[in-house]
């Protein structure tokens, strides 16, 4: 086992604990994980369901499952609508969104899956002018 990671959602209510070595990272670019997300792609890291806990707030987590899907699911915040981590449907992993990581997992996404129907205004972020805060108007 490693160092624990920890993440929480943005109010503070939901909290979670992770133990190392994570199972994989990568990006998602499906149009179910943009509109989950709200972004060009989700983050996922891929935690064996023997490494991870609830540290608080777990009555808070409401799941949705869409039924049409084999491996898709979402989990959020009831008070803030935070994403949270899910239990795939074999029960074997969570999902955990890397944005909601308080502590850096020490590892970095690995490759991009559904790349091929990623978002039509999708911008690599190496051909994106980058400012360290928010820019002068």
């Amino acid at each position: 086992m490693g160092e624990a990671i920890r993440g929480s959602c943005v109010c503070g209510t939901v909290a979670f604990r992770i133990e190392g070595p994570l199972r994989g990272f990568q990006y998602c670019h499906c149009s179910r994980c943009r509109k989950k997300t709200g972004s060009s792609n989700a983050a996922n890291i891929f935690v064996p369901v023997g490494q991870f806990s609830w540290e608080r707030g777990e009555a808070k987590v409401k799941r949705f499952e869409l039924p049409t899907a084999k491996y898709w699911s979402t989990a959020f915040c009831t008070d803030c609508g935070s994403a949270m981590p899910w239990l795939t449907k074999n029960g074997k992993a969570m999902v955990v969104g890397a944005g909601g990581l308080d502590d850096d997992p020490g590892l970095r996404p690995t490759y991009s899956v559904f790349f091929g129907s990623r978002a039509p205004w999708y911008v690599h972020v190496s051909d994106l002018e980058m400012h360290e805060t928010l820019p002068q108007s």
